[in-house]
């Protein structure tokens, strides 16, 4: 018989997560139940989402605050003392990164509630309700140095009726920043690609010295979204 010892296996443990900088190993959902094919992929995609990893570390309530910060980082657009409008402000991450940045005044509006971010205002109001953009003005204090949007509206899964009232947010919110801004101002919005998203430049291309189309890398790669960002506001119309 001999004496030799059969070699002792390696244990080697993988890895079982990531940190913000880190290496994130997927993960699957426990349990599919009471959830239709589209939930759970959507719930799926948010579990493994870097940017959604990123965002629960860094505190931010949405991986949309990485859209804004990208913005602002190559353009500058977020300046300390400014006056902001969020449309569209849930759940608030880029009012977190507004005041992160050093925005002292902030109003913000949205149909659904927004737990409190002071000394950021947050009006649970219908942005297209006549009386909703003098609300926004009044609590800001003065007209904006910066109009932003992230706002999309309720689908109903009619893609060709969804992306017309996509759109008619969109030019609403131009509308109101033309309306509101200060000579001088800046306007963001998000929008999706397609005939309509170019009228709306060629309107923001009247008003505006600089409109620029950026797809930020938050913004997931098979999704049409891109941001408008329009700078210089030339004022308003004379009437």
């Amino acid at each position: 018989m001999s004496d030799e010892k059969p070699p002792r296996k390696r244990m080697v443990r993988p890895p079982s997560g990531g940190t913000e900088s880190g290496r994130v190993v997927p993960e699957r959902l426990k349990t599919a139940w009471k959830r239709t094919p589209s939930q759970q992929a959507w719930l799926s995609r948010q579990i493994n989402d870097p940017f959604a990893a990123k965002a629960r570390a860094h505190g931010y309530r949405s991986r949309a605050a990485y859209k804004l910060t990208e913005l602002d980082d190559k353009l500058r657009l977020l300046k300390p003392g400014a006056r902001v409008v969020d449309l569209g402000a849930a759940p608030g991450g880029w009012t977190q990164v507004a005041l992160e940045r050093g925005v002292t005044h902030i109003v913000g509006v949205d149909l659904l509630h927004v737990d409190p971010l002071p000394p950021a205002i947050i009006l649970e109001m219908d942005f297209t309700d006549p009386e909703c953009g003098p609300e926004l003005i009044r609590l800001l204090g003065g007209a904006p140095d910066l109009v932003m949007s992230d706002i999309a509206p309720n689908t109903v899964g009619h893609r060709q009726t969804d992306h017309l009232r996509i759109v008619g947010l969109i030019e609403a919110a131009v509308d109101f920043a033309v309306e509101v801004l200060k000579p001088g101002g800046v306007f963001i919005a998000k929008a999706f690609q397609g005939g309509e998203t170019a009228e709306v430049i060629a309107t923001l291309k009247r008003h505006f010295a600089s409109v620029k189309t950026v797809k930020p890398k938050a913004s997931r790669s098979d999704s049409s979204e891109l941001y408008l960002v329009a700078t210089g506001f030339k004022g308003r119309p004379i009437r």
